[in-house]
């Protein structure tokens, strides 16, 4: 065996890690269209295009309908999260507020909560991304704010269901719309947290299936959710890893965030669905159900990341 195999490998792996991703430029002249872009949101530019373009080949070479309508919702959705977060922290929190509300509307029908818990929940899908862009030394008030959100319930005397639905409006308001905010606080790394959990879920979903000839890597995760395995999870690991590397930015927090994070965001979705007795939480995003089957993991990315990276 060639010794200086390994070597050659540390190598390349730190002229990867190492590679100056602000030097790439968008410079077009089309007439009217003059555009000159530069630095590291080009280079993600380039990887998310080439990234779509393959798995594009890939998936229409397999005519599988269900993959055809992932792709085509993925191909919408990246220009609808990365044009917002490239022009700046102010749309950046605009895109917040449209996912937490969306989001949260799915969140409130899978809780059965009334109507009044519902508006709390809305407000704050709006305040705490604004808060974040405006004035983010006031999130330090969310745990006072989760006590609040029994409010409803108690001013209505609900003795019979207040705790539950008390319960479940501090949850999703911590859950949904503080977790989005951290798009606003990310901002800069916020396309590359959203990209990297995505690229993830894809390496989990192939160690899952990929693995399964290996007894250990069977073994569910938990009885949410028989397909979440602990296959899936080294996939999801191992393409943590190699998604971060390509991206400039690894560290061990942000493996961790974006890997363990993301996996359990699928499974405490899971459990929500499960109690509500629903497959999604809803169905228009062709391919993936509702909106919360979607950013489920960047739930807990998001401000895992925040804080370990």
């Amino acid at each position: 065996m060639d010794s200086s195999l390994p070597t050659d490998l540390v190598d390349w792996y730190l002229r990867l890690l190492n590679l100056d991703r602000r030097s790439f430029v968008i410079d077009l002249d089309w007439g009217p269209l003059d555009v000159h872009v530069t630095g590291r949101g080009v280079f993600f530019f380039w990887v998310t295009v080439i990234v779509l373009g393959l798995a594009g080949i890939a998936v229409a070479i397999s005519r599988k309908r269900e993959l055809v309508q992932k792709w085509t919702t993925w191909a919408l959705i990246v220009p609808v999260v990365g044009l917002p977060i490239w022009v700046g922290r102010g749309t950046t929190a605009a895109l917040a507020i449209v996912l937490a509300v969306l989001a949260v509307n799915e969140y409130a029908r899978l809780a059965g909560l009334p109507r009044a818990d519902r508006l709390v929940l809305l407000g704050l899908a709006v305040a705490y991304p604004l808060l974040a862009w405006q004035a983010p030394s006031y999130l330090a008030l969310v745990p006072l704010v989760v006590l609040l959100c029994a409010l409803p319930s108690v001013l209505t005397g609900d003795l019979e269901h207040g705790v539950r639905r008390a319960a479940f409006t501090g949850f999703g308001s911590v859950w949904i719309c503080w977790s989005l905010a951290h798009l606003v606080i990310l901002w800069e790394d916020a396309f590359l947290v959203c990209f990297a959990a995505a690229a993830t879920d894809v390496a989990a979903w192939c160690g899952g299936k990929g693995l399964r000839r290996f007894g250990w890597a069977r073994r569910p995760l938990s009885p949410l959710s028989p397909n979440k395995t602990v296959g899936g999870l080294a996939g999801a690991v191992i393409g943590a890893f190699l998604v971060l590397t390509l991206l400039g930015t690894i560290s061990v927090g942000l493996v961790v965030a974006v890997a363990i994070g993301g996996v359990l965001g699928d499974l405490l979705e899971s459990m929500f669905k499960r109690q509500a007795g629903v497959k999604d939480a809803g169905d228009w995003l062709p391919g993936f159900g509702g909106l919360l089957d979607r950013v489920d993991s960047l739930l807990l990315v998001l401000p895992l990341a925040a804080v370990l990276a």
